[in-house]
């Protein structure tokens, strides 16, 4: 039976955290490169993406390299020689978003269409295979009846996001960081100005909700989902991070990398897209690392509760309520184990995030009707009250934990040892058959006194492979009669076996790499030479178009399925009024490069926007299609 391969691809800022990706379970790794990435604090060297793709290799793992953003017409060149160098490095794709490099003399690396080509259509994913996409990264914001869609009316791979930050703003058209600071999310600078507090002004002025976090989204988590979206049609489930630090990317692939594990156990339909396999020595929860609570967004269908409101920093684990406190001491329901050191939050009875480190835990001191209670002592006044929920943002001793983690990961390989005329052969083969390796000694042959012992020392020492990749399953052995090798020549063709092993890998997945297809030219739908995905009319409204020069600033800044008319019971569909247009304030930080105003541009009065100081943004909701569009 043909199965699916299934790929877990997970972040990594760097080589070391890539490699840290690979070791817990990754069956890809998408890093930036040395420019051009959507991350711009995020680059690489060569040399370094060269070292993490030799590892990855080891485990069949990939690796992918970002260069995702819009491109200056006088960085074509430089582009088109970093993508060289990364196809000399032993890289499996770059991840684009600017389609002026369909028009380049590339190398035959696959490309894959980013998320912030706004890939969000059916004729979108289309146009994109017509012109030789490897794979499609969807937008965030589909529904699984929409991806079903696309892949049955579509056959290039598919990638969906699954895990980590969310953008309030379809990807590739949020303009909001640009417009405020001069810092593109296009260009890989975004300022994250989603994450900051606003006010909610109507026509007149008046604030209907005050310094709220209203743009900021919840992180995903789409766990629950992840056999609904393989039976959809994804193959690739995406892990976003590329930010996080190792302690994250290790803990998070290895939930994914165990979720997908069972039902691979279930389904003998699909399989992981690598080989290895892991054993982790921390608890593997994705609550200990940074999040801002947890939904599945829109997959499926619109629903409430998936923003943030009041604070854009993690909250980490639930631990508890507060059963008693006073201003330096709280007593907590709670089933978990504090450490001293350990970072708590909870918001206050005005919905402000507090947070305190537990410099003293006192034990457990009896148990309530709710379960057992627990008295912490706080580093100065915790303000926090009767009922509260807390916290646990920073769990010392898992962070040890995670830190001191390896992943061990291992390849199941089956071993024999024959004797020859001159000594001995040992021979691995890796579980898949495909690669099999050999090393021979020439040395005295003895034959055992002690048979039995004699036996038992060689599969004990033939069977121990230490920290290498390799974890043998299996010893034949093939020997005229009982033999008593040393331990030294056992030792000694392992160590031969090890380099050989590797290598050969190695190189079968680097010359096995998949190559770019090259769409026959009467199959692509749009002309290279003009095509742009931002200047795409295939958006989801079929939009007017949006500038290709990576320093234009469109009217609309955003555009949002998140509807704060909706999120905050003001929608029109629920209350039966007209959705007249509001308006966002910022609270607390300087808009608009100190406040001026561009040339030609209208005053906020002039625009009909609310009088008060300050640039004010206006929300148009298009009720019909359900999004909301933030303007300047």
């Amino acid at each position: 039976m043909n199965t699916k391969k299934i790929e877990l691809l997970s972040p990594a800022k760097d080589a070391e955290v890539g490699m840290a990706a690979i070791n817990h379970g990754a069956d890809a790794v998408y890093i930036g490169g040395p420019s051009f990435g959507a991350r711009e604090k995020a680059s690489n060297s060569i040399a370094d993406i060269e070292r993490l793709c030799r590892h990855a290799a080891l485990y069949d793992s990939k690796v992918y390299v970002t260069l995702n953003t819009l491109l200056y017409k006088e960085e074509l060149e430089r582009a088109r020689q970093l993508a060289y160098d990364c196809w000399n490095a032993g890289v499996d794709a770059l991840i684009v978003q600017d389609m002026q490099l369909l028009d380049l003399d590339l190398p035959p690396i696959p490309l894959h269409a980013s998320t912030q080509c706004d890939n969000l259509t059916v004729e979108k994913v289309q146009q994109l295979e017509s012109l030789g996409f490897g794979q499609v990264v969807l937008g965030r914001e589909l529904s699984l009846k929409e991806i079903r869609e696309i892949r049955e009316k579509t056959t290039v791979p598919l990638e969906f996001f699954v895990h980590g930050a969310l953008c309030v703003s379809h990807s590739g058209r949020c303009y909001l960081s640009q417009f405020i600071g001069n810092r593109s999310a296009n260009r890989g600078a975004c300022a994250q100005p989603c994450r900051l507090p606003y006010d909610l002004l109507d026509a007149d002025g008046n604030v209907l909700i005050k310094n709220r976090h209203l743009l900021c989204l919840k992180d995903l988590n789409n766990s629950a989902h992840l056999e609904e979206l393989m039976d959809a049609g994804i193959t690739s489930f995406k892990i976003e991070g590329r930010m996080k630090d190792a302690d994250y990317v290790k803990n998070v692939t290895a939930f994914y990398r165990q979720k997908l594990d069972a039902i691979f156990e279930r389904r003998t339909e699909y399989e992981m897209a690598s080989r290895g396999h892991c054993q982790y020595t921390f608890e593997i929860n994705p609550e200990k690392s940074f999040n801002r609570g947890f939904t599945d967004f829109f997959i499926n269908g619109r629903q409430k509760g998936i923003d943030s409101p009041f604070t854009p920093k993690s909250m980490g684990e639930y631990i508890g309520e507060v059963e008693w406190c006073n201003p330096l001491r709280m007593e907590l329901v709670t089933d978990k184990t504090l450490h001293n050191g350990d970072g708590l939050c909870f918001l206050s009875q005005d919905n402000e995030l507090i947070g305190i480190r537990a410099d003293v835990v006192n034990g457990f001191v009896g148990l309530s009707h709710r379960g057992s209670r627990l008295t912490v002592s706080c580093n100065r006044p915790h303000g926090a009250h009767r009922g509260a929920k807390i916290y646990r943002n920073l769990d010392i001793e898992w962070q040890r934990q995670v830190e001191a983690s390896t992943g061990n990961r291992k390849i199941d390989i089956n071993l024999t040892l024959a004797e020859t005329e001159t000594g001995y052969e040992m021979v691995a083969v890796c579980r898949d058959a495909i690669n099999r390796v050999s090393t021979s000694v020439t040395c005295e042959k003895i034959t055992a006194t002690n048979p039995e012992k004699a036996t038992e020392n060689i599969r004990k020492k033939a069977l121990q492979w230490g920290d290498t990749s390799f974890n043998p399953i299996n010893l034949e052995l093939q020997f005229a009669e009982p033999r008593l090798i040393p331990a030294s020549v056992i030792g000694e063709m392992k160590r031969q076996l090890v380099e050989k092993l590797t290598d050969a890998l190695i190189n079968d997945h680097q010359s096995h790499r998949s190559l770019r297809r090259i769409p026959k030219e009467e199959s692509m739908q749009t002309p290279t030479s003009s095509f742009s995905i931002v200047n795409s009319q295939l958006s989801i409204l079929n939009s007017p178009q949006l500038p290709t020069d990576p320093d234009a600033i469109p009217t609309q800044l955003m555009t949002c399925h998140h509807c704060i008319r909706y999120a905050n019971g003001m929608c029109s569909k629920e209350t039966g009024q007209k959705a007249t247009d509001l308006f966002l304030r910022p609270v607390g930080y300087p808009p608009l490069r100190g406040g001026a105003r561009r040339a030609g541009e209208s005053s906020p009065s002039e625009r009909g926007c609310p009088q008060g100081g300050g640039v004010t943004f206006r929300l148009v909701f298009d009720c019909r299609h359900c999004l909301m569009y933030v303007q300047n």
